[in-house]
């Protein structure tokens, strides 16, 4: 089994493609290892000294650390987890379904809303997804579109950019509705 890793814009994140299914539905966001006990392998990272953040996307595992560890220490023995993991075939990643694990919001009574989030669906949280995160839909409020920014853009230095510069170019251009984009 062949694990391929990937840089994101955050340094403290890299992502980990295992070539296989991680979540078929939704993504799912660990902080802590109280938040990541529904998830044995995602504690497992947590035992890791350095780690402090481990999040699914539907095809890779994004794994935040502190700064105080190296990714040359710490990339190697994610590897083995990550390998172990799938090439044993367990089962899940869960042993309960996690209550963080966030679910695409797809419809909408609003025009305006509906094509808002066909906008973040289509074309801007597969992007944000090989960053190693994901972005999504919150609410619309007097022009203002508040996204939920989680993985490895959580944390990123150059999130805001992304924010300002990326997704709220891009909405205002297709929706005139939308005056500002902001995180929740």
């Amino acid at each position: 089994m062949f694990i391929q890793t990937e840089t994101t814009p955050n340094p403290l994140t890299l992502k980990f493609i295992p070539g296989e299914i991680v979540m078929p539905n939704g993504t799912a966001e660990f902080r802590s290892a109280a938040e990541a006990a529904a998830s044995p392998f995602a504690l497992r990272l947590f035992r890791l000294q350095g780690v402090i953040g481990v999040f699914y996307g539907r095809d890779f595992i994004a794994v935040t650390k502190d700064d105080t560890r190296d990714w040359a220490v710490l990339k190697p023995l994610i590897l083995g987890m990550v390998m172990d993991h799938f090439s044993q075939a367990q089962p899940q990643l869960f042993t309960t379904p996690p209550a963080t694990t966030s679910s695409r919001i797809t419809t909408s009574d609003d025009p305006v809303i509906q094509k808002i989030i066909d906008l973040l669906e289509k074309r801007i949280r597969p992007a944000v997804a090989q960053d190693g995160g994901d972005i999504t839909f919150d609410r619309f409020e007097n022009g203002v579109v508040y996204v939920q920014m989680r993985g490895a853009c959580a944390g990123c230095p150059s999130s805001t950019i992304t924010l300002k510069a990326g997704i709220e170019n891009m909405l205002r251009h297709y929706v005139p509705e939308v005056t500002e984009v902001r995180a929740a």
